[in-house]
């Protein structure tokens, strides 16, 4: 039987919250998965009768407060400490979730991760680990949007960060590690890629540089970047899978025999978007904080919500953290302030 794992849940944020957050924990809860609803215990009681679902392996735990997608979010997290992604993260902290999943304001959840969860021992910073498609299977990019300035060092963490994640999460049994540039020789790139490739130069698994097309072609398992960086690509390869679908549907209401195309390359199409569907995992790991962190999407389906659970769960039962930081370097860098060990 698998180990009983308990994720709290920002129930109110993300676009179409609470009522997605209701029913993607009604979905996902069980005997070996219990949610803690973390918001306005009214609205999430409501939600929940109206669902009609059994939520006997759901607990709500209520929140005063929310924080909305037009606020700062490190200030936010502050201002409001009784807001549901502060409490969700510090049910982590006070060990009464092991993991903490929100499809809120991403600064904000990146935010209360760090300073309620705190960082893992010689974590210098975390990195949000997005799983992407590629022609050879899945390929984790890190970072994707937690730091949008970044120095060698980090990158190098982040490396080893992503081939762990890589590894036990997604199953591939040596990860190769690409640096993101704009070349594959190792004299092109910015000071910053220059100096990361330095420090990676001999480690487990390092390729190389690797460029932006590389990603989807999956030359590598783990592309590392910084966070600026990292998010242009992601928000490039999402929308240019949007558009291909969009152009598919179009070319397929073209004309009567386009449609009976259609048809028949129906099933096929719908293996094909849900090897694309971000929703198949539903969120994002925040690698190098104190306990499980998982980011979803703003516009998160309910499905989302359920994927990001087990997702969460998943991290929780293969030990993510111990792996983590045992092949963390914890004697070359001093403890940064707000870790523990």
């Amino acid at each position: 039987m698998s180990t009983s794992v308990t994720v709290a849940l920002d129930a109110m944020g993300g676009d179409n919250a609470p009522t997605v957050s209701v029913l993607g924990a009604l979905a996902a809860a069980g005997p070996d998965l219990r949610v803690i609803l973390v918001g306005d215990e009214s609205r999430l009681i409501s939600e929940i009768d109206a669902s009609g679902g059994d939520a006997t392996a759901i607990e709500i735990l209520h929140a005063a407060e929310c924080i909305g997608s037009d606020e700062e979010g490190a200030r936010a997290v502050r201002a409001k400490p009784d807001s549901s992604v502060a409490v969700a993260c510090r049910t982590v902290r006070e060990g009464h979730a092991q993991a903490v999943m929100s499809a809120g304001h991403t600064g904000a959840m990146m935010a209360a991760s760090i300073l309620h969860i705190r960082r893992i021992r010689g974590v210098l910073r975390p990195g949000i680990a997005v799983v992407l498609p590629s022609a050879r299977g899945r390929v984790v990019l890190i970072d994707s949007g937690a730091n949008a300035e970044a120095k060698p060092e980090h990158l190098a963490q982040f490396a080893h960060m992503g081939r762990v994640f890589s590894r036990d999460i997604l199953g591939v049994a040596e990860p190769s590690v690409g640096l993101l540039s704009i070349g594959e020789e190792a004299v092109r790139g910015s000071e910053l890629v220059l100096e990361a490739r330095t420090r990676l130069e001999g480690t487990p698994g390092f390729f190389g540089n690797v460029e932006g097309r590389d990603i989807p072609a999956g030359v590598v398992d783990v592309v590392v970047t910084d966070g600026f960086t990292g998010n242009v690509a992601l928000k490039a390869m999402e929308g240019t899978a949007e558009m291909i679908f969009a152009l598919i549907r179009e070319a397929i209401g073209s004309s009567t025999m386009a449609k009976l195309g259609g048809l028949l390359a129906r099933p096929a199409l719908r293996k094909l978007r849900s090897r694309l569907d971000p929703d198949t995992f539903g969120g994002a790991y925040l690698l190098g904080v104190n306990g499980i962190s998982v980011i979803g999407h703003g516009n998160s389906s309910a499905q989302a919500v359920t994927n990001a659970l087990h997702l969460s769960a998943r991290g929780v039962r293969l030990g993510l953290l111990d792996h983590l930081a045992a092949g963390m370097d914890t004697t070359s860098a001093p403890t940064p302030e707000g870790s523990r060990a």
